[in-house]
């Protein structure tokens, strides 16, 4: 009986098809890691407060072993980008942690711990780019509008409960875990370890929130509705300008949307009428009204202290940034250290919590790996978040909107997020990722997606 064969180095069809089979596989595996690292950047704190307060030490990495196995799965499947910003960021990060145990601070552990931000989870941005597809990032959307719901209860009950509850424990089970707010009402953390994790939430939310306005066929309406009320009500009942602030970004990116479409002016009426109609029904409420005092005191009183609006905004985001480069000339060449300047290098450092470098995120990353390396640093994340904004309008120009709105939340966090504060960080990931995998739309218009 003759058989068939094949010359050397030709592939069956079935064995092309293993081999495919097999890809596919590993890439749900590396996506379901994904929405594993997502659910613990909004439950890790949970653990840490509530149900594992002994281990809170432990727990605040437990997403680096978890972004380790995703960027070695990744490799293995081809999925890992070799470009400016990996590679820049990779040889800082493995250099940092050199000078800083022999020219910096000494503690090879901090140091370790502040590369990890370099090494670990900054390349994780590109793996959900390529990974992740519209349908996952669709599926991811209606679920964060989900949790919003349950979230924005939670955040509710904190802000009435007093600081002794279990409800408002901070990490490790002590209790307080609100910040000061106004008219004796704390600012609620939500699941999240710190109070910033609130702001970030919402805001993430808000984006999808925004876009299912604009393609309410991809939603539950009920959902929808429930979600955009869920909204709402975070702004006052967290106390926090930032959520405002951020939200009234999102806004004019949905607004500059409209004007590049006309299409989605219906958008825009459903988004404006529902938000109207919320509000009233929302006034009639003693609970509401309450929270909107706090906030509005809040906000008066951090507004004269700061000198306005226009003084909060130069202080937090341009200041920050003259006046770590203005102070970069005084800093050590290699800087004091990689890690210094987070909670846990200070503790492991002094035994206290203290910002030993600054407070500021750029002041930060200067004063730790010097200002050769900083401002690098700070170079490569403005450079990254303008792409995004550029290549995420010429999508917004063809009719597609999603990574114009992503990007109204990526950009920023990219560019200005606080990377030393692990929420900041995991949502800085998961939102810039995002975005630029949604540039990979189902409707691409002859548009290259690469922004990298």
């Amino acid at each position: 009986m003759n058989t068939l064969k094949y010359p050397a180095g030709v592939q069956t069809n079935t064995a092309v098809d293993v081999k495919i089979e097999k890809r596919e596989i590993a890439k749900d595996r590396i996506v379901t890691a994904v929405w594993i690292y997502f659910l613990l950047v909004l439950f890790d704190g949970a653990l840490r407060k509530w149900f594992l307060p002994s281990l809170s030490g432990p727990l605040l990495v437990l997403r680096d072993p978890l972004a380790l196995w995703i960027l070695i799965a990744a490799w293995r499947q081809g999925y890992i980008e070799y470009n400016q910003y990996t590679m820049s960021t990779a040889i800082i990060g493995f250099l940092a942690i050199y000078t800083a145990f022999f020219v910096g601070h000494g503690d090879l552990f901090v140091a370790i711990y502040g590369s990890r931000i370099f090494l670990l989870h900054f390349p994780l941005i590109f793996v959900i780019a390529k990974v992740l597809n519209s349908e996952d990032i669709l599926k991811l959307g209606r679920w964060t509008v989900f949790i919003s719901i349950p979230m924005v209860m939670l955040i509710i009950t904190q802000f009435y409960s007093p600081q002794t509850a279990w409800i408002n424990k901070s990490v490790g089970g002590e209790a307080g875990g609100g910040f000061s707010g106004a008219m004796n009402f704390y600012r609620p953390p939500g699941t999240f370890s710190f109070t910033n994790g609130t702001a970030l939430f919402f805001n993430f939310a808000a984006c999808f929130v925004i876009y299912f306005w604009f393609h309410v066929k991809e939603i539950n309406r009920m959902l929808l509705v429930a979600g955009s009320i869920a909204i709402l009500l975070a702004v006052p009942f967290s106390i926090s300008r930032t959520l405002l602030f951020q939200l009234t970004i999102s806004l004019s990116f949905a607004f500059i949307a409209i004007l590049l479409n006309p299409k989605y002016t219906g958008g825009l009426i459903l988004i404006i009428a529902a938000t109207f109609g919320a509000l009233v029904i929302l006034s009639f409420t003693p609970y509401f009204s309450t929270a909107t005092a706090a906030f509005t005191s809040r906000f008066e009183s951090a507004n004269a202290t700061e000198g306005g609006l226009d003084g909060v905004i130069l202080d937090r985001f341009l200041g920050g940034l003259i006046h770590a480069i203005m102070l970069s000339p005084n800093q050590p060449f290699f800087g004091n250290g990689v890690g210094m300047g987070t909670n846990v290098g200070s503790m492991l450092l002094t035994g206290g919590r203290q910002f030993l470098i600054a407070e500021g995120e750029w002041g930060r990353i200067i004063g730790e790996i010097g200002p050769v390396f900083g401002l690098a640093i700070v170079f490569l994340r403005f450079k990254l978040a303008m792409r995004l904004v550029i290549m995420s309008l010429n999508k917004a120009r063809h009719g597609v909107v999603l990574p114009w709105i992503l990007s109204s939340v990526g950009a920023l966090s990219i560019a200005h997020a606080g990377w030393a504060q692990p929420t900041s960080l995991g949502f800085c990931i998961i939102v810039t990722g995002l975005a630029l995998a949604s540039l990979h739309s189902r409707e691409n218009h002859g548009i290259p997606a690469r922004v990298y």
